[in-house]
């Protein structure tokens, strides 16, 4: 018979509350998000984001410390650790480039399982307010910033006869920027976000 673990709480399988709390948590973004595009990041105030999503403000800050975490919530990790994985099990025969497209790749897929679907109007509209308030630009670029740092060096360390350090951050800096630069150009097109994503990567990975 199946063991149901508890987690001590109001006697709630730790499953099922673990489940309510990622419901909530997407609510909240969800919510946050459209609040965003119809008011204005600067206008909107958390207390409006809970009532919204029909929850308590302390609920609200039990999932997102600040207003800015809404957008930059733990997705993003998550993406970077799928790319990060990749790139520790290089294939036989297989050049740099070629595990780049593939880490890529892979984290353009994984995206599109949560609230960072590229295919989805949420990510248009975060990728708009990231690029668009100047507070939130400085921290995207921060993040990005590390990421890039990471995967160098996740890239290095994986092909290390054919790439040096500074052939790994160039390399990664070319193809996440070009990522970037076709995201935030589709946003402003109206053209499709992941497609154009992928065909950056592509691009970038073929002219390198």
């Amino acid at each position: 018979m199946e063991r149901i673990q508890y987690d001590g709480r109001m006697g709630e399988p730790a499953g099922l509350r673990e489940r309510k709390k990622q419901r909530t948590r997407r609510a909240l973004m969800e919510t946050a998000y459209r609040l965003f595009e119809q008011k204005g990041y600067d206008q909107t105030t958390t207390a409006e984001i809970a009532a919204a999503a029909e929850v308590s403000t302390a609920t609200f800050f039990n999932h997102f410390p600040t207003k800015e975490d809404l957008l930059f919530a733990d997705d993003g990790w998550r993406l970077l650790e799928t790319g990060l994985d990749v790139l520790k099990a290089p294939r036989t025969g297989e050049k740099a480039l070629g595990g780049l497209r593939r880490a890529m790749h892979r984290m353009l897929a994984e995206a599109g399982t949560g609230v960072r679907d590229p295919a989805g109007e949420l990510e248009k509209i975060r990728i708009h307010l990231v690029t668009s308030v100047p507070a939130l630009r400085a921290t995207m670029l921060q993040r990005a910033f590390d990421a890039q740092e990471e995967l160098a060096t996740a890239l290095r360390r994986a092909y290390p006869d054919e790439l040096d350090e500074l052939d790994a951050a160039a390399l990664v800096g070319a193809v996440t920027g070009a990522v970037f630069a076709a995201g935030q150009t589709a946003v402003r097109l109206g053209r499709p976000l992941d497609l154009a994503m992928r065909r950056a990567i592509d691009l970038a990975t073929e002219y390198c």
